[in-house]
């Protein structure tokens, strides 16, 4: 799919356990682990290294599920013409202190619809949940140096505000910088 072939992208928002069937975050799973494969996304914390398998990441899943909670916790799923093309979660900040910032979490595109729009539309679509829906006033994230990924979010208002210099470690010999991202609702 080129970028002049893409679709506008259709978003779910799921808020609720109940809304994530079984046949869903099956789905789900097996994307996030072909996204980890094709050396996107965050491997969850149980997880081994790539190459992993839906298997990998359906656990991961359920406790997302769980955690959906239209206040706390919510998904939200980009489809093309029917099909899955991106996801991320957005959760309200536990400590009361910190009850006016959100997370946002496991950002995904997959390869086949990247350069579309799709990853871009998820972000400005997050920005006014979070805000409208949630009631938030920031957000942040992380991400891992060395794929330009502080530039994308950059060009939807990001700013990076930190980074723990050699923080991840994805292979012996490749450690990468962890940046923190924050943007003002």
């Amino acid at each position: 799919m080129t970028t002049s072939q893409a679709a506008a992208p259709a978003f779910t928002q799921l808020t609720r356990p109940s809304e994530l069937p079984s046949s869903m975050r099956r789905e789900l799973a097996a994307f996030w682990a072909a996204v980890v494969n094709g050396g996107g996304a965050v491997i969850p914390a149980d997880c081994p290294l790539p190459p992993l398998s839906s298997t990998h990441t359906e656990a991961a899943m359920d406790r997302i599920a769980g955690e959906l909670a239209p206040e706390q916790c919510r998904l939200v799923m980009a489809t093309v013409d029917g099909t899955l093309a991106g996801w991320l979660l957005v959760r309200r900040e536990a400590h009361p202190l910190e009850a006016h910032c959100g997370t946002v979490n496991h950002v995904q595109t997959h390869a086949r619809f990247r350069g579309s729009g799709v990853g871009a539309a998820l972000m400005h679509r997050v920005h006014r949940i979070a805000r409208e829906d949630m009631g938030l006033e920031r957000l942040r994230l992380t991400v891992r140096s060395g794929l330009g990924l502080e530039v994308f979010y950059g060009k939807s208002g990001w700013t990076e505000v930190g980074r723990w210099p050699g923080a991840l470690r994805l292979a012996p010999g490749d450690d990468r910088d962890e940046i923190l991202m924050s943007l003002a609702l």
